[in-house]
């Protein structure tokens, strides 16, 4: 393990927080990401706005990918196929609320010149460390777990190998992230966006064009503003898509990624970066809440309130309330390219959605790693020691449970996101609203009612949630 430092200096003469103390002519960071930071050239001012766009774009969209992981594909479709599209209105809450965190993680990262992680180590207590690192750890060996199961179901799906040992293939995803980084920045923006890409079209055409599968957009629009939670289970679920939307992780991570650009720190530069976040966060999010939301409306037109589905040949698919949905969700791309190729095709997207959500992870973890600890490892090392924790309990329950439980397994590593997401949130949102911190670009007051308002809301459903994630987990690990 190594550590490497940079100074920073603005131009005014005080620190990146505005705090204007003659004392602070020069602080002293630990380099987010090294081997991105400021990676990626930011053409001048006088640019023209296309050209300067194409240079910030990219953070937002890295973030994107893990809010279409594995984990949501669980939860959205086990809250389509058991509530319709009752839960709707949660998938649109709880990507309105990750926009408006994504925006102030950003906006912390660009005017600071720290990640989140770095501002905990530097601002709060040194006991705080310890702790906040660990749970942030949990946070990402949650989301790792998502993502290791997502992956074996699509290998099984793929090459109809036994789940048990699909999972432990997965492992081996180490050297797919080595490659990948060899490329640098921009080549992992530009796999990502094909893979976000393709997922988008398919779901597109079978919402809007073809009319087996077109959904009732007035019924869909009455869901969204309807928020209750009256039948049995809903909570339990509501809260997993909270968790596999607003992911605690990713607050870490995008504070560092708008540091791969190579930013100036005069007034003009900043206003402009904070600008760009915006605008790349808010579009690339609200692609997500249409792929999650058409997740969830396809499993309600295909799933909901029935019993059994028959598939190309005469085979018979029958649902349960034990219905492992993740298995058998091909069966929503079925009306789009005929039964055999969407089980194919699905188990290729699922493939890639858990893959390309490996480098999001593994960037997580690193930079949690390094900003709460300065510990730097390679990322191999890293990328082995977090998809241990994940393959261990999903190994541990497929092996007692039999391979029915990956839709549990999924909702549950979800729910763990969301009950660490106020440890990450409540941080994020003193160090944006603090004039010291922050100076001038401190949250202002839009940004601060929409954030604190849905750090209360997420950590209210926590707490009345609990007992029921906690009932639920003893269910799934005591059979």
């Amino acid at each position: 393990m190594k550590k490497l430092f940079h100074r920073k200096k603005l131009n005014d003469g005080t620190d990146p927080g505005g705090t204007g103390d003659s004392r602070s002519t020069q602080i002293v960071n630990h380099l987010s990401l090294e081997g991105l930071h400021g990676s990626v050239e930011v053409p001048t001012l006088e640019a023209g706005v296309w050209k300067q766009w194409k240079a910030f774009v990219g953070p937002a969209l890295l973030i994107s990918v893990g809010y279409m992981d594995p984990g949501n594909w669980g939860t959205d479709l086990q809250g389509g196929a058991q509530f319709k599209y009752d839960l709707l209105w949660v998938v649109c809450i709880a990507s309105l609320m990750a926009i408006f965190m994504q925006i102030i993680a950003a906006r912390l990262g660009v005017v600071t010149g720290k990640d989140l992680a770095q501002c905990c180590r530097d601002w709060y207590p040194r006991w705080t460390r310890w702790p906040n690192w660990l749970m942030s750890e949990v946070a990402i060996a949650a989301c790792d777990l998502a993502e290791v199961l997502g992956s074996a179901v699509a290998i099984n799906l793929l090459f109809h190998i036994p789940l048990f040992w699909a999972v432990i293939i997965t492992g081996l995803d180490v050297l797919l992230l080595l490659g990948l980084q060899n490329f640098g920045m921009r080549t992992i923006e530009s796999i990502i966006l094909v893979l976000i890409g393709t997922i988008g079209v398919c779901f597109f055409i079978e919402i809007f064009i073809l009319p087996e599968t077109q959904p009732s957009f007035m019924e869909m629009g009455r869901a969204m503003l309807t928020a209750h939670f009256h039948q049995s289970g809903m909570l339990y679920v509501a809260i997993g898509i909270i968790g596999a939307t607003v992911m605690p992780h990713n607050l870490y991570l995008h504070s560092a990624l708008v540091q791969s650009r190579k930013l100036q720190q005069d007034e003009a530069s900043v206003r402009r970066a904070i600008r760009f976040n915006t605008v790349d966060s808010t579009l690339a999010l609200t692609i997500a809440f249409f792929v999650n939301a058409a997740i969830l409306v396809l499993a309600a037109m295909v799933f909901f309130g029935k019993e059994s589905v028959t598939v190309a040949g005469g085979e018979v698919v029958r649902f349960t309330a034990e219905s492992d949905w993740i298995r058998i969700a091909y069966l929503t791309l079925a009306p789009l390219v005929g039964t055999a190729v969407a089980s194919t095709l699905f188990a290729v997207a699922l493939l890639a959605s858990g893959q390309s959500s490996t480098i999001t992870g593994t960037l997580a973890g690193q930079v949690v790693m390094e900003g709460f600890m300065h510990w730097r490892m390679r990322p191999w090392v890293r990328r082995l020691i977090t998809r241990t924790v994940a393959i261990l309990p999903a190994v541990f329950i497929i092996g007692l449970r039999g391979e029915g439980s990956v839709t549990e397994l999924l909702t549950l590593s979800q729910v763990v996101l969301a009950l660490q997401l106020p440890f990450a949130m409540f941080p994020l949102l003193m160090f944006a609203s603090s004039s010291k911190r922050m100076g001038q670009w401190r949250n202002g007051w839009f940004l601060a009612v929409a954030g604190w308002s849905s750090a209360l809301l997420i950590t209210a459903m926590d707490v009345f949630g609990l007992p029921d994630s906690l009932r639920t987990a003893w269910h799934l690990l005591a059979g």
